[in-house]
């Protein structure tokens, strides 16, 4: 009865959905699926066929030199993936945490790389940015990734306050984040596998420098994990 009076709605589109529907009605269950389904390039991050590889690379990064050592997601920034990421970033739904967390988790287990990482390092917000949300939605999903035996490390902070990544195109994103991290002091990265955490990529600009940083820290390897990849350049 109170179903039919109060009927609960689909979290991403509003619409009418069972009590089972678990939150999302089918049709967006359906998007989630499609996009966290797609082959990518575990170097890059892009969409690719697993017959578009070449020595570990597609044909948009074959050329290209990064500072990450890879990269590991959920799925495609679209659809109700992308839904999801941005609710819990811009619109405080951080219920949501845990249910991507809990995605990335089955990616990085799948890749069998979770044997490897010594540190998962959230990408920083600068103070400000962190008063005015409330939280790090980055910081989030590396604790939900309920990985007990890789310690969460805050090492890894941002020391300008930068301009919003996503009204900015790429050249512009690269020069805005570009001195904007550093490493505390008495870190313990030397020589370690680090797995950096971020909930979006589209440029790789963060990425890049977040990276950049964390190697002339003396990390070995750093590799990312992030829930939504976008096909930018």
């Amino acid at each position: 009865m109170c179903h039919l009076l109060w009927p609960e709605r689909c979290l991403v589109c509003k619409a009418t959905i069972l009590p089972d529907d678990d939150r999302l009605c089918r049709t967006c269950w359906q998007e989630l699926s499609a996009a966290v389904s797609a082959d990518y390039c575990r170097r890059c991050g892009r969409d690719v066929s697993p017959y578009g590889i070449i020595a570990g690379k597609c044909g948009h990064c074959q050329d290209l030199q990064y500072e990450y050592d890879g990269v590991i997601r959920v799925g495609r920034y679209e659809s109700t993936l992308r839904s999801l990421t941005l609710s819990l970033k811009f619109a405080e739904r951080t219920e949501w945490a845990a249910t991507l967390s809990g995605m990335l988790r089955q990616a990085v287990m799948a890749s069998g790389m979770h044997a490897a990482f010594d540190y998962l390092v959230p990408v920083p917000l600068h103070w400000r940015r962190r008063a005015g949300r409330g939280f790090n939605q980055s910081h989030l999903l590396a604790r939900g990734l309920k990985l007990p035996w890789i310690p969460v490390s805050t090492d890894l902070v941002r020391i300008r306050n930068t301009e919003q990544q996503w009204n900015l195109k790429p050249p512009q994103r690269r020069r805005n984040v570009k001195g904007a991290f550093a490493v505390r002091r008495g870190h313990p990265f030397d020589g370690k596998t680090i797995a950096l955490v971020d909930d979006i990529t589209t440029s790789g600009a963060t990425l890049e420098e977040c990276a950049k940083v964390l190697k002339q820290a003396g990390a070995q390897k750093v590799v990312a994990l992030v829930i939504a990849a976008a096909n930018h350049d």
